[in-house]
């Protein structure tokens, strides 16, 4: 027999999200961003699933007075954010985007680090809410402000680089990079140097999904994981170059039920920029 998810209550489905529009403790995140000029926000407010706010990960789900700015923000900034999302401490809240949970996957890490684990990614995301003909509304979502009260840091889902240092070289450790193949092999130079972090594993995050951007189903999933490596025993870190499409490898590996993962937010931003610490191409 078929083995499912081990956390299939991490997905939500388009028909199950349709039939909660309107209760008061859900709320819907529209998590849409774009690297090449267009405006998020903009597109947004041109069509989104009735109720969502927007969430921009670069100041909501990050803090740009760091170095990287990528890393997670403190708690305080989080509070700020969530609450003005109208986003309370017993909310569900269901993240969306356009590229299969990739930034709602940020926004699902986020929280969680902060305690707060009633979220859940759209599988399939608005594209496939348009398919079926689902409705959109337009312009901005108006919601009442929220109290919204971080718990303490998981530290067991987070790792910093100088600790990562320490760990290169160690056998239980299992280092996904999870960027496009020309980032893995230096061809492609986001940082000070091109390259991959010594021992890392390529991983592309996107092959986790289906191309209508829902996830892949569990046993190709788990095959696919296994034969990289992935085990229960290991300590499996994610890294991108951002800590967002760590956090979408990260969400996978939970919907398949594995537990000891960290993200590594620092990521190619982090490491490609410190000349000090050691790089493969």
């Amino acid at each position: 027999m078929a083995r499912g998810y081990a956390r299939p209550d991490l997905l939500a489905e388009t028909d199950w999200l349709a039939e909660h529009l309107d209760d008061p403790d859900v709320r819907i995140v529209d998590c849409r961003y774009y690297w090449d000029g267009r405006d998020g926000r903009a597109v947004y407010q041109a069509g989104h699933i009735p109720g969502a706010v927007y969430c921009d990960w670069t100041v909501d789900l990050a803090d740009p007075a760091q170095d990287p700015p990528n890393l997670i923000p403190g708690p305080e900034r989080l509070a700020q954010a969530m609450g003005r999302l109208g986003i309370g401490n017993q909310m569900l809240v269901v993240g969306y985007d356009d590229e299969g949970g990739h930034y709602a996957a940020r926004l699902w890490w986020v929280l969680r680090y902060y305690g707060h684990d009633r979220v859940k990614i759209l599988n399939g995301g608005i594209q496939k809410w348009l398919a079926e003909g689902r409705p959109l509304a337009t312009g901005t979502t108006a919601v009442s402000p929220a109290r919204f009260q971080p718990g303490p840091p998981r530290a067991d889902l987070r790792l910093r680089g100088e600790d990562l240092r320490r760990l290169l070289g160690q056998p239980q450790l299992l280092l996904l990079d999870v960027r496009r193949p020309s980032e893995y092999t230096g061809q492609e130079v986001r940082a000070a140097r091109g390259g991959r972090i010594p021992g890392a594993r390529h991983f592309f995050w996107q092959e986790n999904l289906n191309p209508d951007w829902t996830f892949r189903d569990p046993e190709s999933l788990r095959a696919r994981h296994e034969a990289a490596g992935v085990r229960p025993d290991r300590l499996i870190v994610t890294y991108c170059q951002g800590g967002v499409r760590a956090a979408h490898a990260a969400f996978t590996l939970a919907l398949l039920g594995y537990e000891n993962v960290r993200l590594y937010d620092g990521s190619w931003a982090e490491w490609g920029n410190r000349l000090d610490w050691p790089v493969e191409t």
